[in-house]
């Protein structure tokens, strides 16, 4: 009787897996607005995952001369209705502050990524897509940052 109710808890088990494994991974997240494009990112499986985040960077290629540059925009965080995932919506982009510099008139200008500024870093979870959507015209690019095991104490003071 145990092995018959261990296979039947095995096999509903595997098919669960097998049906969860099949499932569209997109499908609680809407489809993107007009105007908008859907950008996913597929993290790879860590072995600590609680020790990374991820740094989302917006932002587009342009012509820059000597001066640092930045887009302005807001990057706000929705949960898909029904599921409780979390997603990113980027909005308002536009230019950001610069340095003001006197360039060199003969200095060529160059092609670089331009980002919205956010240090802002969210959960690693590479069972999850990371879903952002951006204004068309917008790229998205990250940064994954990880923290080592060792923890320092802090000293009384």
């Amino acid at each position: 009787m145990k092995k018959t109710a261990g296979l039947v808890a095995l096999s509903v088990f595997l098919a669960s897996t097998a049906f969860a494994a099949n499932q569209d991974p997109m499908k609680p997240f809407p489809a993107a607005e007009a105007g908008m494009v859907r950008k996913v990112i597929h993290l790879p499986e860590v072995k600590n995952p609680e020790l990374y985040r991820v740094q989302l960077l917006p932002g587009k290629v342009m012509e820059m001369d000597c001066n640092r540059a930045r887009l302005s925009g807001t990057i706000t965080e929705k949960t898909a209705e029904g599921w409780g995932f979390n997603y990113w919506v980027v909005s308002d982009v536009g230019p950001g502050p610069s340095t003001m510099m006197a360039c060199d008139p003969k200095m060529k200008k160059i092609k670089e990524f331009v980002a919205i500024h956010s240090e802002q870093l969210h959960r690693y979870n590479p069972r999850l897509p990371l879903v952002v959507y951006v204004p068309e015209g917008i790229e998205l690019r990250y940064r994954i940052f990880s923290a080592k095991e060792k923890m320092s104490v802090a000293v009384n003071q």
